[in-house]
C-alpha cells in the first residue's frame, strides 16, 4: 500500500495524494478546467514541472498564464528549446549548445553543420515555421535522469561535441537531467518546461535576428551563430512588445541625436561623446538646473582630480574590486625618442577616477571638522572613466567617460535617516519636473561586501525607515527590497523611472556607507572630545549627464520641455520683403531670454517647416505680409496640426514663460 502525501493548497484546503502522484494529479482532481489551465506548480516555493512527482508532503501552488511572470519564463524556456530542434530538424548535424530565457524572449547558441555557411537572417523564416510546425504537434515534454557518462556518451555518439564537454565538467555525482519532445528530440536542461509544446501559442513568437558567439563567451573558441527570438503567451503580447520596439526604434537617441546635431560618437574616441553645440546647450540647461537645487539644498560645489596614485584606490578597496574596469597609467614619461610607448615596470601606477568617493573624503579630511559642522555635503559634477567592454557600449546609454551628478554626505550616525529623507524628497522634486513616475527600490547586501553584519543590518533599517519617514514607502512608490543587490560597500535605494513607452530606468541612488570611511580613516571631533567616523552618504539623481540626457531623449522622442530645448523658436518669413519684420521679432525674442533664430533663407515656408521640425523645434514663428501688419505671429508648435495667431506680445509671454526652467518659476 502507498504512503500517503499531504498536499497544502494555497486557499488552506489540504488533499490526500498517494505516493506518485504530480501537481498534474491535484489539478486534474479539483477540476477538469483547472486541469487544461495549469502550466506548472510551485512546490514549497520551487517552480517545478506538472508532471514531477511529489517527494513528500508539500505545499503546492498550481501556475496558470494568470501568474505571468511564471508563465512568462516557462513559455520563453521552452520556445528556446524548440528553436534548437527546429534547427536540427531542419540541418541535420547542426550542434546544439546553450539557449537561455531571455527579458522579452530567448536566444540558442548553434554551429551549423560542416559545410555549411553561418545561419542568417534569411534560414529565420523557414525556423519559425518548423517550430510553429512543431508547437502543433502538441509534442510532451518529458524529465529524465541520466548518469553523467551515459550522458557524455550520448552526446559524443550524436557529434555534440560542445555538450559532451560541458557535460563532462559537471560535479560527479550531481543529477543530470534531460526533457524529451515527443520520442526524438532531447536537451540537457534542469528545467522546469510546460507539459506539451501545444501548451504555447504558435502565433506568439518571432524570432528577430542573428549574431556571432563564441563557445562559452571565449572568443579563443569555436565561433557559433546566436539565432534571438522573442516570446510571448499569446499574439496580442507579441504586437504589442513589436510596437513597442518600433516606437523604441524611432526614439533612438542616436537617430534623433544625428537628426538634432546634437553629439556624435567616433572610434577615435570610443565611448566617449562628441557634443555639439545644440546638445550642449541640453547638457548645460541641466546642470545650471542641477547647480541650483543643490545649491538649495546645502550643498557645497567641489572640483577633483581626474587621475590618482593607484594606492589611493588600494586603500579605498576599488583596486581590489573594480580594477579590471579602471584605466590604468604609469607614473612616468616614456623616452619620446623611442617610438612605441616605453614603460619600464618601475614606475608607479596611477588611475582615472571610475567614481568621485575617495577624492571627496579627502576633501573632507583636510581640516578638522566638527559635529557642530556635519552634515558636510559635498558635491561635484564629476567626469569619470570606466573600461566598460568594447561590446556593451550604446550611445549615450553606456559609455567610457560620463559626468555625474555626484555628491556625498558626511554626516552623524543620529543624521542619516533624516539626511535620507531630504534625499529622497529631493529627487521626487526633480522627477516630478521632468514628469516622469518612478519606483523606489532598496538593494540589499550582495553575497561578497565589506563591513559586519552588524553595520549592514543598521545601514539597511536606515535606509528602509527613511523612505517611510518619507511617505514613500508604498505601492504608489513601487517600494520593494531587492535582496543580494547591494554595493560591495553599502546597502543603496535605487530610483527606476517609467518612459513614455513603459521602459524603466535606473537612475538616482543614495547609499549608506560605513566602509570607506574606516578604510580612508575619515573622522570628526565628537560633542566628548573624541575622533569619531562619519557615515557617507553616497548620492546622484540624474545618475550621469550623457544617460539622463539620452533617456529624456527617447522619452520625448527629441521633443524635449522647451526650456531644454537647444532652439526654442524659429521665426520664418514667408517671403523675403518680411525679413526686416522677422528679424525685429527676433531682437524681441532673445531680449526676453529665449534661444531662438530666424530663417531668412529663399526657400519655400512648408521646406522650412519640415527641417525645423525634424530638428524638433518646439515653436516655429511664420510671419508674412499680415502678421508685418497687425504685429504678429503665427505660431507652430511641435505636434500640433493647426497654428496659433497671436499679438507679438502675447507670444513672446508665452514663449517666456514655457522657456523658464520650472524651479524658476
Amino acid at each position: 500500500m502507498s504512503e500517503m502525501f499531504k498536499i497544502s493548497l494555497p486557499d488552506g484546503s489540504v488533499r490526500e495524494m498517494p505516493e506518485g502522484s504530480t501537481p498534474a494529479d491535484v489539478a486534474a482532481a479539483i477540476g477538469p478546467g483547472l486541469a487544461k489551465a495549469a502550466l506548472a506548480a510551485r512546490i514549497d516555493g520551487e517552480l517545478r514541472d506538472l508532471g514531477r512527482p511529489f517527494d513528500g508532503d508539500a505545499e503546492l501552488a498550481l501556475v496558470t498564464s494568470r501568474d505571468e511572470e511564471d508563465a512568462l519564463e516557462l513559455a520563453r524556456h521552452d520556445f528556446a528549446h524548440i528553436l534548437a530542434e527546429a534547427v536540427q530538424a531542419l540541418w541535420p548535424g547542426t550542434q546544439i549548445t546553450f539557449g537561455p530565457a531571455t527579458d522579452d524572449g530567448f536566444y540558442y547558441d548553434v554551429m551549423a553543420p560542416e559545410g555549411r555557411d553561418p545561419f542568417g537572417m534569411d534560414d529565420l523564416p523557414a525556423i519559425e515555421e518548423k517550430m510553429r510546425e512543431i508547437i502543433k504537434a502538441d509534442k510532451p515534454l518529458r524529465r529524465e535522469a541520466w548518469s553523467r557518462q551515459d550522458l557524455i556518451d550520448k552526446w559524443n555518439a550524436d557529434g555534440e561535441t560542445f555538450k559532451a564537454e560541458w557535460a563532462a565538467e559537471l560535479p560527479e555525482g550531481e543529477e543530470l537531467t534531460v526533457y524529451w519532445s515527443g520520442e526524438d528530440w532531447m536537451d540537457m536542461c534542469r528545467g522546469p518546461h510546460l507539459p506539451s509544446t501545444g501548451k504555447l501559442d504558435p502565433q506568439a513568437f518571432k524570432l528577430m535576428r542573428v549574431a556571432g558567439a563564441y563557445w562559452r563567451g571565449d572568443q579563443k573558441n569555436a565561433q557559433l551563430t546566436r539565432i534571438y527570438g522573442t516570446g510571448w503567451l499569446n499574439k496580442k503580447q507579441l504586437n504589442q512588445h513589436l510596437m513597442r520596439l518600433e516606437e523604441a526604434a524611432k526614439r533612438d537617441h542616436r537617430k534623433l541625436g544625428r537628426e538634432m546635431d546634437l553629439f556624435h560618437l567616433q572610434e577615435e574616441a570610443h565611448g566617449s561623446v562628441f557634443w555639439h553645440p545644440q546638445g550642449y546647450k541640453i547638457w548645460r540647461e541641466l546642470e545650471g538646473y542641477m547647480r541650483r537645487k543643490m545649491d538649495g539644498g546645502g550643498y557645497r560645489e567641489i572640483k577633483t582630480p581626474q587621475v590618482m596614485d593607484a594606492r589611493q584606490w588600494e586603500q579605498s578597496g576599488h583596486w581590489g574590486k573594480y580594477r579590471e574596469n579602471m584605466f590604468v597609467i604609469p607614473d612616468e614619461v616614456p623616452n619620446t625618442e623611442d617610438e612605441g610607448p616605453v614603460i619600464s615596470g618601475k614606475a608607479d601606477w596611477m588611475a582615472l577616477k571610475p567614481m568621485n568617493c575617495p577624492a571627496h573624503v579627502l576633501v573632507f579630511k583636510q581640516g578638522i571638522t566638527s559635529y557642530r559642522d556635519l552634515p558636510v555635503r559635498l558635491g561635484e559634477m564629476g567626469c569619470c572613466h570606466r573600461n566598460e567592454p568594447h561590446g556593451a557600449l550604446h550611445g549615450l546609454m553606456r559609455v567610457r567617460q560620463f559626468t555625474q551628478d555626484d555628491a556625498h554626505i558626511f554626516c552623524t550616525e543620529d543624521q542619516v535617516v533624516e539626511e535620507t529623507r531630504k534625499f529622497c524628497e529631493l529627487a521626487d522634486s526633480v522627477y516630478k519636473d521632468f514628469g516622469f513616475k518612478y519606483e523606489i527600490k532598496l538593494a540589499l547586501r550582495p553575497e561578497q561586501r565589506f563591513g559586519s553584519d552588524a553595520d549592514w543590518d543598521k545601514a539597511e533599517e536606515e535606509l528602509r525607515q527613511a523612505v517611510i519617514d518619507a511617505g514613500m514607502a508604498t505601492e504608489e512608490y513601487g517600494w520593494e527590497e531587492l535582496p543580494g543587490e547591494g554595493a560591495f560597500y553599502a546597502p543603496k535605494l535605487e530610483w527606476h523611472l517609467t518612459d513614455a513607452i513603459g521602459r524603466t530606468w535606473q537612475v538616482g541612488t543614495i547609499q549608506s556607507d560605513r566602509v570607506l570611511p574606516e578604510r580612508l580613516d575619515a573622522t570628526y571631533i565628537g560633542e566628548d572630545g573624541g575622533k569619531h567616523r562619519p557615515v557617507m552618504l553616497h548620492r546622484a539623481i540624474f545618475g550621469s549627464y550623457e544617460r539622463f540626457i539620452g533617456i529624456l531623449i527617447e522619452h520625448f522622442a527629441g521633443k524635449v520641455p522647451v526650456w531644454l530645448a537647444p532652439t526654442q523658436a524659429v521665426v520664418a518669413p514667408i517671403v523675403s520683403d518680411i525679413d526686416g519684420y522677422a528679424s525685429e521679432v527676433l531682437q524681441q525674442l532673445e531680449a526676453a531670454g529665449i534661444r531662438a533664430t530666424a530663417d531668412l533663407r529663399n526657400e519655400k515656408i512648408n521646406y522650412k517647416v519640415r527641417e525645423h521640425s525634424l530638428k524638433k523645434v518646439p515653436h516655429i514663428l511664420v510671419v508674412g505680409k499680415r502678421e508685418e501688419e497687425d504685429r504678429t505671429v503665427a505660431i507652430r508648435t511641435l505636434g500640433e496640426k493647426d497654428q496659433n495667431l497671436l499679438s507679438l506680445e502675447d507670444a513672446i509671454a508665452m514663449l517666456k514663460d514655457q522657456a523658464t526652467a520650472p524651479d524658476l518659476k
